[in-house]
């Protein structure tokens, strides 16, 4: 593509070279410019791309986009001065890969919990209904059946949309994307076009990044902010920012709820661990899901569902066959009795929602046994507020390691015990060994009793200074349970 197109979506201040070029490729990493590549440099969290231009230039980048000219100017590269990189970037690369959002009808979904299970589910049901799809998530990327490991919830803007061309290569009617809030505040999926947008619900997260949680509220409100009028917006009118969410967007909104009324509703029938009955708009239906949170998230896929298109029957009828996303609720029985849950509920509001889910099913006649820990390197915040959600829905808890990543394990489980009292202490073990405190969790379990195991879900490695090391609580699980 000619530089001259790709720069018309962007906020130009100064042009020096010819922009009439053919460009053969766009990259904000310099180490994988290849000759004829545009280089565009970012300010970003860690480094900054514009200390790379001198390298992305002898690679054989033939123009650079940046927010300052470098001091020495390389003659026969074209060097163009934006406003903001880091905004720009995103429209540009949209425009090198032929627009591939244009082209399919693109559905992103944000808030704290829900992102993946919703979006895989859109995804599962929309490819048993008939349509080729692709799904962008934080446990793989698919597009149509073949899978591409996901490194990020939501990709960098130059992988994400060689993802959605490949997409549109590939006939794809529908894509199906989480967005991060370090996504959206990073621009990441700038010059998108959306055919829709869901909200979960919003519980404090990621506030190493976002400082506070007025500033990671407003990185998801941007997205509906930014939705197109032609596009919808459904939102969960139990969540307190539900509403907020979409007070400022132009798309046409929609609410679910289980609360109270709302476009799209749903109510509990009956519930066991192998799934539940509801009532959805006044139709009964099967599914193979447990707890409340669930419901909401069935509700915003039906509810997608039938602004895409779709009829209320025929979506049922799917919804009744699709079964959860890998790590997410998932249940191992032993031949003595005990229920293992494995989940990957690593924020204080997921880990209520489990635990209620279990005890709705338990209803008293069991004991439930949860092993937890919180991830280094995040927000320390929460660490406190998760040991206290366990200990309050608990019998017993196990606090250990998660992904302790360049932190001591220790000292990430102390920050974790400093908000427990004496009394809560008595319920309290804590083991630094992942596998041992799965290992005593089960010796702890007796016939009927259930053990959450929970923070990594589908991950099948523990982070430790640097290092991934193979570790899949599921396998765990199983090889203790057949001991």
């Amino acid at each position: 593509m000619i530089l001259s197109e790709i720069l018309r979506h962007a906020a130009v201040v100064k042009v020096e070279g010819s922009v009439d070029r053919e460009i053969t490729g766009v990259n904000i990493d310099s180490r994988r410019v290849e000759q004829g590549n545009l280089f565009v440099a970012i300010k970003g969290t860690q480094t900054d791309g514009h200390q790379y231009i001198e390298k992305a230039v002898s690679q054989g980048a033939v123009a650079v986009v940046c927010q300052q000219l470098p001091e020495a100017m390389e003659q026969g590269v074209t060097y163009v001065v934006v406003e903001d990189s880091e905004k720009a970037v995103g429209p540009m690369v949209h425009a090198f890969y032929g627009s591939p959002s244009e082209r399919l009808k693109l559905v992103g979904v944000t808030g704290t919990n829900g992102k993946t299970t919703i979006a895989t589910l859109l995804y599962s049901m929309f490819r048993k209904m008939g349509h080729r799809c692709g799904l962008l998530s934080t446990v793989c990327n698919y597009v149509e059946g073949e899978a591409i490991a996901a490194s990020h919830t939501t990709p960098d803007p130059i992988e994400l949309n060689r993802l959605l061309a490949r997409m549109v290569e590939a006939g794809c009617e529908y894509a199906f994307m989480e967005c991060s809030s370090h996504a959206i505040a990073q621009h990441r999926i700038g010059g998108l076009h959306f055919a829709g947008g869901l909200f979960t619900n919003l519980t404090r997260d990621h506030l190493d990044y976002h400082k506070t949680f007025e500033n990671y509220r407003d990185a998801k409100k941007l997205f509906f902010d930014q939705l197109p009028g032609d596009a919808f917006a459904i939102t969960n009118a139990d969540d307190k920012n539900g509403l907020f969410m979409v007070q400022n967007t132009r798309a046409v909104v929609k609410t679910y709820s289980v609360q109270q009324m709302a476009d799209f509703r749903a109510r509990i029938i009956e519930c066991h661990f192998e799934g539940m009955y509801l009532e959805v708009d006044g139709r009964e239906v099967g599914v193979q899901f447990i707890g409340k949170f669930n419901v909401s998230n069935l509700l915003a896929v039906y509810g997608a569902a039938i602004m895409l298109g779709k009829q209320p029957e025929d979506v049922l009828v799917v919804l009744s066959t699709l079964k959860s996303v890998a790590g997410r609720l998932e249940p191992i029985r032993s031949e003595a009795g005990v229920t293992a849950i494995v989940d990957y509920a690593h924020t204080p509001d997921a880990l209520d929602n489990v635990l209620r889910a279990i005890h709705e099913v338990l209803n008293g006649k069991g004991q439930v046994i949860t092993v937890c820990g919180a991830g280094g390197n995040r927000d320390k915040g929460k660490r406190p507020i998760m040991a206290q959600e366990a200990v309050r829905q608990s019998d017993r808890v196990i606090i250990t390691s998660d992904n302790p990543r360049f932190e001591e394990p220790q000292d990430i489980i102390s920050d974790m015990l400093a908000g427990l009292d004496q009394k809560q202490m008595k319920k309290v073990l804590s083991i630094v060994d992942r596998r041992e405190a799965i290992r005593t969790a089960a010796m702890l379990a007796q016939k009927g009793d259930v053990i959450l195991i929970a923070g990594k879900g589908h991950e099948d490695y523990q982070e430790i200074k640097g290092v991934k090391h193979h570790f899949d609580d599921r396998e765990v699980v199983r090889e203790i349970f057949n001991q």
